[in-house]
């Protein structure tokens, strides 16, 4: 931080990406300052076990892997503030973030706030997060070898996961409450030639069912037009009815999709403003995985650093130059 209490670098979002940048930051001397949220460590909060992150050959616990990431960035200087920003101006330079009245300013800023996995809103699926029932089928698809499993959806990423899924599970049940598909007909046609694939259609999920030890056991559905409900006997729920990406603060200052995820320039990680970057989930909707967020928020710290190294580099030249 300068005279002026403007810091190098802020970095907004607690989660893979974020502890990485504040990682590869702190470790080039940029003195991070990572407002983490209420909620630190993103989506893996919500994940039991972690098999599929390199460096963990006997897996992890999700809570246990962020609370690692964020011990390695704090080990090399970086500083938290474990609140949730409420305003950001990248209007003028230096750049201003606030959490309630308490104002921030740094010359560049990595936002990785991540996106979320849209639930149902049930209790029983709370309950069961960690227990059977998951967001992400890539993720957790192993530990279902040999069972049945259900997925919620009808778009591209539920057949998807549900295509996938097929790998493992015995059997896998797709609950869709129309009885047509948002999901392109190519991605159908998969599914339904699929012997492994079954369809409940017209239905909604109206609860999650658990064993004596609390994971998954059945999912309650209902017909939307009969109203009669059944039980799907099965060990594991896959919801995968869509992300919502945490960017609402920034929209009219940063470009974004149709969707709202920020977009970035080419293979790089800038925003549209110079000096605003964009790490994780944020700005990927297509892979969603620990590892690649923890990635882009490696060449988000080293993209900042440069771009800060350029900004030095032009002033010093400005004062070198003789005058007229």
């Amino acid at each position: 931080m300068n005279d002026n209490g403007v810091r190098e670098v802020i970095i907004i979002g607690g989660g893979p990406a974020g502890y990485t940048a504040a990682l590869y930051a702190a470790r080039a001397n940029l003195h991070p300052l990572v407002i983490e949220g209420f909620q630190w460590g993103g989506q893996l909060m919500i994940t039991s076990d972690v098999e599929n992150y390199p460096g963990y050959p006997q897996g992890t616990l999700g809570p246990e892997m962020m609370a690692d990431f964020r011990a390695q960035a704090e080990r090399f200087g970086t500083e938290f503030v474990t609140d949730d920003i409420t305003k950001v101006d990248f209007s003028s330079h230096p750049f201003q973030v606030w959490v309630g009245d308490e104002e921030y300013r740094a010359q560049a800023v990595i936002v990785a706030t991540g996106a979320t996995a849209r639930q149902l809103g049930l209790e029983s699926e709370r309950r069961c997060q960690g227990k059977g029932v998951s967001y992400c089928a890539v993720c957790d698809a192993a530990f279902f070898a040999d069972r049945d499993v259900v997925v919620v959806g009808g778009g591209d990423s539920a057949l998807e996961e549900a295509t996938f899924l097929t790998k493992f599970a015995s059997r896998v049940t797709l609950v869709h409450r129309r009885d047509g598909f948002r999901a392109s007909p190519i991605m159908v046609d998969r599914a339904r030639a699929n012997p492994k694939i079954d369809f409940v259609l017209d239905s909604v999920v109206e609860e999650v069912l658990e064993d004596e030890q609390g994971l998954v056991r059945a999912v309650r559905v209902r017909n939307v037009k009969s109203g009669e409900t059944s039980d799907i006997a099965a060990e594991g729920l896959f919801v995968a009815i869509g992300h919502d990406p945490t960017t609402a603060l920034f929209r009219g200052q940063l470009d974004m999709d149709e969707a709202g995820y920020i977009v970035t320039r080419g293979k790089t990680t800038a925003t549209n403003v110079p000096g605003v970057f964009a790490a994780g989930d944020v700005q990927d909707h297509v892979y969603r995985q620990a590892v690649t967020a923890a990635g882009s928020g490696c060449a988000a710290a080293l993209d900042a650093e440069r771009w800060l190294e350029a900004r030095k580099d032009h002033a010093r030249s400005a004062v070198a130059a003789p005058a007229g």
